[in-house]
């Protein structure tokens, strides 16, 4: 029996991805081309030729050379189909995983003939995945399919080519009407399919033919635009974070950008630095001097949200799962009375705060949308941030992409250097912990899971 190792070296593997990768291709071209009646038509044309190939009836015959001709009409009148038009998107500032969003666009027709019939529809990026992702991917439960479906790999290039695709376009449900140098406004939408920065750089312009049968797709003069789409967000009970209100300072900086929140508690006299907000006018006129209003300083606790970039087996299924934890806590911490600082390895270390007039949480969730998982074990290095922000920190949320040893053992560093600390962990299967604080929720019943989280998270 053949190693896996050797199956992937194997060439008839090698052919099999070209294979696929031009049937994927032909098959996406013509479904743009095709519309429902001209693949009926060409269905029917197919069982009519078999049948006039033989021993076939006068009519048969008819009806065979009656759609041939109806479709080579149809065929024909395509290139005569011609637009020229110019577009600019209108995008909104994020998107949401799995959520249909809308885009719209101000249409100028360039040309010198009315435009109808004609729909926009943006096309997503190619999806079909490289060599190397072929030969290494491993389908989720493909382990237990047949030697004859292992080997051939069809449902693993399936599998890819729609874990690969950014977006699912939608057709807009207005066609284009534009007289020769008019402008209207049209809109389309998107069901965003992954998270991260979509660049929209390929907008078609869909043409049938009088008969319905086939359409002309052809590109449109638009600028870029990039969509960032935000991370899958699920619903939370009530919770509270770890570790007891341990109040900072939020500053100088931090209480001139949240405003005048503190109580009033006397006058004083200017000192450089001082907002001109703050000067009081009327004792600056009594004294001869700048006077200022003195108000108590702000204070705002501070949590850790801490990502681990590296999952478990390099399962990337169970790291994606883990960032929507993520920002399903980053959205529903309120960050008006606390300062939520994010961390995590990406090639290097990365701290971004949020809350308490700082930033908003749309700052993280832009972060988790881009974060990327490491290819190498990273607890050392997220170990050694935590500590060097543990004084500031009332405590801290870890958030893994499943279980093991070291894991462990990484929480259990934080409790001895005197950290309040508390752990999410999505899983395939269920585990157990010797830590306290650690809460296991299952990769295919998230949603169940994070709602039976407990109010008290340590």
């Amino acid at each position: 029996m053949a190693t896996s190792s050797n199956l992937r070296d194997h060439p008839l593997r090698r052919w099999l991805f070209w294979f696929y990768h031009g049937g994927t291709g032909l098959n996406h071209f013509l479904r743009r081309r095709l519309r429902p009646a001209g693949i009926a038509l060409l269905i029917i044309g197919v069982v009519l030729g078999f049948l006039a190939g033989g021993d076939a009836s006068e009519a048969v015959f008819r009806l065979f050379c009656f759609g041939f001709a109806v479709g080579a009409l149809a065929l024909s009148s395509l290139p005569l189909r011609r637009v020229r038009l110019e577009v600019e998107r209108e995008l909104p500032p994020h998107a949401t995983v799995g959520q249909e969003v809308a885009v719209h666009y101000r249409v100028r027709n360039r040309g010198k003939h009315r435009v109808h019939n004609a729909w926009l529809v943006e096309t997503a990026p190619d999806s079909r995945p490289e060599p190397e992702q072929f030969a290494w991917a491993r389908e989720p439960g493909g382990e237990g399919r047949n030697a004859f479906d292992r080997f051939f790999s069809y449902y693993t290039w399936i599998w890819l080519c729609e874990s690969l695709r950014l977006f699912e376009a939608l057709p807009a449900a207005e066609s284009l009407d534009l007289g020769a140098g008019e402008s209207r406004r049209y809109s389309t939408s998107l069901v965003p399919l992954r998270r991260g920065l979509v660049w929209l750089h390929d907008l078609r312009v869909l043409l049938p033919d009088p008969l319905g049968l086939y359409q002309r797709c052809s590109k449109v003069s638009s600028p870029p635009a990039t969509l960032v789409v935000l991370p899958e967000r699920y619903r939370l009970p009530e919770f509270d974070l770890p570790g007891a209100a341990r109040f900072q300072p939020g500053g100088d900086a931090t209480s001139r950008q949240m405003g005048t929140s503190g109580e009033f508690v006397g006058l004083r006299d200017y000192q450089p630095g001082d907002p001109l907000r703050l000067i009081h006018w009327a004792s600056w006129a009594r004294a001869g001097k700048p006077i200022v209003k003195e108000l108590e300083d702000t204070f705002f606790p501070r949590h850790g949200l801490i990502l681990d970039t590296y999952p478990e087996g390099t399962d990337l299924e169970l790291f994606e799962a883990g960032v929507s934890v993520a920002a399903s806590f980053v959205s529903a911490i309120d960050n008006r009375e606390s300062l939520i600082e994010l961390m995590f390895i990406a090639g290097e270390a990365r701290v971004i705060t949020a809350g308490g007039g700082t930033a908003k949480s749309e700052a993280l969730l832009e972060a988790l949308a881009v974060v990327q998982a490491s290819s190498e074990p990273c607890l050392g290095s997220l170990r050694s941030l935590v500590l060097r922000h543990a004084e500031d920190l009332a405590g801290c949320l870890v958030i893994f992409s499943g279980w093991s040893a070291e894991r462990e053992v990484f929480l259990k560093s934080l409790k001895a250097a005197g950290i309040a600390v508390a752990a999410v962990v999505v899983c395939r299967e269920r585990q157990t912990a010797a830590v306290p604080g650690v809460h296991f929720v299952h990769l295919k019943q998230l949603g169940k899971d994070l709602m039976n989280l407990p109010r008290h998270l340590e």
